[in-house]
């Protein structure tokens, strides 16, 4: 059945007993069920014998039904219905309902004490939600850490793109910061955060909560579950923040909403009237509490998280959505991450590998230029060494040559690359042929191997079919042998009397 307002339900019994309009009428006139209405009208005990006279089915049956909600009062009526059907009852649901609607037993409402603290005592802690934030690619949970002073109701509160650890810390290091102190005891809703297991009153508290406590000195405390009295005050600063602050209001990103937000919480929010005394205000109260709260510690709760990362073959790590470039030589290892609200530091052991602004967005990459100017001079250098080698392999006189070039105080990565490409274009032979000869002249300079190089080009005839087809084959050097051994050989063919011991 729907569930009407107070408002909708007072009309009704306006409707009825004031202006006499028929349960129908009614009902289509507020558009609800005429069912609802019967059950409004029963429930205020308007609807006696005189609205139907005739008798109904489940007349035989209501001493059963009574007698049954009396030992199960929360029993639904689907189960009742069937029950009855068991005993031969064949009504219809709807009509059960309206019967289970009136004679069910209400219970009494609870009665709660007003809770009064005293000035510094206490703190009240929750979360609000505030819908989500686009950042870039991302679609962030846009909450608010809210805390009020039980007996000033000063409010102070800030906006974070989620609830993790290191953002409940970093919230209430920063409140406690704004505040100029701190209470005697924090109140909390349970939260995950704050309270990891609870049986009755036998409360397990989050051990980095605790350290957090032990810093400041405050107690913390855990609501009972369904007592909204015990944190009123935090419910209502988070209804003030919605419709007073947050509703229609535009803003610029994250920092541009906390910087109005405590504007806020400094300015309107503080001259709201005091509740207890409403000729005075929240800012002349808070100024009487502040001197009984507690003071800050020397240094603030270091609200960092370590968490383990695996550098892969290219070197940035990923958190939290996002990479983050650490230096080369870190790559295939794993770091540890110390991540705070605002920042991503990356550590190997002692030593502060990479620091970075931290992102929000989703599949951003975050670098160093220093860590990608390294990797590039390094792969350059790299390049020049693999060059370098393929020179020397193909020509060897070009080592000799380019310690000359260095002695002349020439650019090596320059000279380099242009022998390189007269290996390309004449081959190792012709180009060793070419750098001994500039060496043993002492012409170090490119222009005089090329020189060298065309010069024996044009002076070799070319054979039909002797270039090789291979660009590899130009690489190989061949380099001549004695052939003494040979003419030796010749001789004793062509003389076997010659040094015949015989």
């Amino acid at each position: 059945m729907k569930r009407i307002d107070a408002a909708m339900e007072a009309e009704v019994l306006r409707l009825f007993a004031a202006e006499r309009w028929p349960i129908g009428t009614i009902a289509r006139q507020l558009g609800i069920h005429h069912s609802v209405v019967r059950r409004v009208l029963g429930r205020k005990e308007l609807l006696g014998p005189s609205v139907s006279a005739r008798p109904s089915q489940v007349d035989p049956y209501l001493p059963f039904i009574r007698e049954t909600l009396d030992r199960y009062p929360t029993l639904p009526a689907s189960r009742l219905l069937v029950m009855l059907r068991e005993r031969g009852y064949p009504g219809h649901q709807s009509r059960l309902r309206e019967i289970v609607a009136r004679l069910r037993p209400r219970p009494k409402g609870e009665a709660y004490l007003r809770l009064r603290t005293l000035p510094g005592e206490q703190a009240q802690v929750d979360w609000a939600d505030f819908g989500t934030l686009t950042v870039g690619r991302a679609e962030r949970p846009l909450l608010a850490f809210v805390v009020v002073l039980s007996w000033s109701r000063r409010l102070v509160a800030r906006f974070f793109l989620g609830a993790q650890m290191p953002v409940f810390l970093t919230g209430h290091v920063r409140v406690f910061e704004r505040l100029g102190g701190v209470p005697r005891e924090l109140l909390y809703d349970n939260l995950k955060s704050a309270v990891l297991e609870r049986h009755g009153d036998a409360i397990r508290f989050n051990p980095t909560l605790l350290q957090l406590a032990a810093h400041y000195r405050f107690a913390p405390r855990a609501c009972a579950p369904r007592r909204g009295n015990e944190k009123g005050r935090v419910e209502r600063a988070i209804r003030y923040l919605r419709e007073s602050f947050f509703a229609a209001r535009s803003f610029d990103g994250l920092d541009d909403l906390n910087a109005q937000l405590e504007a806020f919480c400094d300015g309107a929010a503080m001259d709201r009237p005091w509740p207890e005394d409403r000729t005075r205000t929240v800012r002349d109260v808070f100024e009487e509490e502040k001197p009984r709260l507690l003071p800050l510690p020397d240094e603030p709760f270091p609200c960092a998280v370590h968490t383990p990362v695996q550098v892969g073959k290219t070197p940035y790590v990923r958190f939290d959505l996002n990479d983050y470039s650490v230096p080369h030589r870190h790559v295939q290892s794993e770091l540890i991450a110390v991540t705070e609200v605002d920042r991503v530091r990356i550590v190997d052991g002692a030593e502060l590998v990479a620091d970075h602004a931290r992102s929000y967005d989703r599949g951003a990459r975050i670098e160093d230029p220093r860590h990608i100017g390294a990797l590039v001079e390094q792969k350059a250098a790299a390049r020049q060494h693999r060059g370098t080698d393929r020179l020397v392999v193909a020509a060897p006189s070009s080592r000799a040559f380019l310690v000359a070039v260095a002695e002349r105080g020439h650019n090596l990565g320059t000279t380099v690359a242009q022998l390189l490409r007269l290996l390309d274009d004449y081959g190792g032979t012709a180009l060793e042929i070419a750098v001994a000869e500039c060496v043993r002249q002492g012409a170090i300079h490119i222009p005089a191997v090329r020189q060298l190089l065309q010069q024996r080009k044009h002076a070799t005839p070319r054979l039909p079919g002797a270039q090789p087809q291979d660009p590899r084959l130009r690489d190989i050097v061949v380099r001549p042998h004695a052939l003494t051994d040979y003419d030796h050989l010749t001789r004793r063919d062509n003389d076997p009397d010659e040094d015949d011991p015989r």
